[in-house]
């Protein structure tokens, strides 16, 4: 590994996609921690610091992981990167239920160009939605409960609209910085930037559990946290490899095929969109609850008795049912096994002992119902692994444990995904020919 970095370090070309790459990551982060104009800073750094630990913060927990932190900070990037990802998934959903999502899909470049104009489109809709739902929040004293200090001095017309405007633009540039990253750097820009937001709150958990509960029980978190990363890693690499052979046919004086490949079907083919699903679902009537204030009643209380409440059983069930419904429903609609045994018939490619056609599509959907099973219950127990250690180590209950859940999922995620990346160009930069 370490050859691999010095071999990409001394390739002047990938070296600086590496370097741009490292200074974008600096740029977002320099803006995941510029107050927005019209917020106090000083006001809202001692609101932080009491909530710091409590149960206040559990609706925003998701958002301001991604966000490293800058949510509750109200930054010009406090939206971060979470408008894009929800725009992402909503035009990938709409691919089946719209015929036309579903043409300009299939029409190679020019159709993933005007799909991805679609995005953009609507995830400056979608800040529009957050920060103005943020900072309703914010002037009405409700962004931190129990924080009395006014976040927002001047509450005219003209500061919200400006502070809005503000973490509308915020979001789009992190957009523009992720999709600068994907051309001109490594790896997946719009990832790397999520990585780089969770990476950055990794050492103020771990500083926390340590002044909270000691240095045993910090040793013991490590070694459990590298433990999850080790098996992430496993089973992230794991997957099912069906055979495929293609018959030998002639065109022209030419044969082609004859050749012998197989199609992978990873463990967990959903990947870390079942967990957001379900994270964004339990959090949503939470939310509901604090805009609705002092009126909630009833509904507030068993929002804050069974959904806010991490380490209550009815909340670790629901979370785990959720996780695994959407990893079958996602998977259910990313892969079409209808559409794969038309792709194969139509290149002359068959399954050994499957018939192409409908035969090897059902063969695929057994398949992929099988193995999908096991990936979602490795997604529900990652998942809600931190709800029983919040207790042990002092987090609070609505802190995120830095070794398990969203977090560690899209930290290895992303890291193998670069690393692969590199990988392939750095043999690209070193193919050594026929004259070894």
């Amino acid at each position: 590994m370490l050859s691999a970095v010095r071999s990409a370090l001394t390739t002047p070309d990938l070296r600086k996609k590496i370097l741009f790459t490292l200074a974008i990551v600096a740029v977002y982060r320099l803006g995941a921690n510029v107050p927005s104009p019209g917020v106090s800073y000083p006001n809202i750094q001692e609101c932080v610091r009491q909530v710091e630990g409590g149960d206040n913060a559990s609706v925003y927990s998701l958002i301001n992981l991604f966000s490293g932190g800058a949510l509750l900070q109200l930054s010009i990037f406090a939206l971060g990167i979470m408008p894009y990802i929800t725009a992402s998934i909503i035009v990938q959903l709409l691919q089946v239920v719209i015929p036309r999502f579903e043409q300009l899909k299939k029409e190679g470049q020019s159709g993933q160009a005007k799909l991805t104009q679609y995005t953009r489109y609507l995830t400056i809709g979608i800040s529009v939605l957050q920060a103005t739902g943020f900072v309703a929040l914010a002037e009405r004293g409700q962004l931190f409960q129990g924080c009395s200090l006014p976040i927002i001095p001047d509450s005219s017309i003209f500061t919200l609209v400006v502070t809005v405007s503000t973490m509308v633009a915020g979001s789009t540039l992190v957009m523009w910085l992720g999709e600068q990253v994907t051309e001109r750097g490594i790896g997946n820009g719009m990832s790397l930037l999520i990585f780089a937001s969770i990476a950055h709150r990794i050492p103020a958990e771990g500083r926390l559990i340590l002044e909270n509960s000691g240095g045993l029980v910090f040793a013991g978190v490590c070694v459990f946290g590298l433990a999850i990363i080790a098996s992430v890693v496993f089973v992230e690499n794991g997957q099912r490899r069906i055979p495929v052979q293609y018959a030998k046919r002639m065109v022209g004086r030419r044969m082609y095929g004859g050749t012998s490949t197989y199609l992978p079907l990873k463990v967990n083919q959903a990947g870390v969109i079942p967990v957001i699903f379900g994270s964004s679902l339990l959090y949503l009537p939470d939310l509901v609850a604090r805009l609705a204030g002092n009126d909630g009643g009833w509904f507030q209380q068993f929002v804050q008795t069974y959904l806010v409440d991490q380490s209550n059983p009815v909340h670790i069930v629901l979370y785990m049912a959720l996780i695994i419904f959407f990893t079958y429903f996602y998977v259910g609609i990313t892969f079409n096994p209808d559409e794969r045994a038309e792709d194969m018939k139509k290149y002359g490619g068959f399954i050994p002992g499957i018939r192409p056609g409908r035969p090897t599509a059902e063969y695929l959907n057994f398949v992929l119902s099988r193995i999908t099973m096991p990936g979602s219950l490795y997604l529900g127990i990652i998942a809600v692994l931190p709800n029983f250690f919040l207790g042990i180590t002092g987090t609070g209950q609505n802190q995120n444990f830095p070794f398990g859940g969203t977090a560690v999922l899209i930290m290895v995620t992303v890291g193998l995904d670069t690393l692969k990346q590199i990988e392939s160009q750095l043999m690209q930069r070193n193919y050594e020919g026929f004259l070894r």
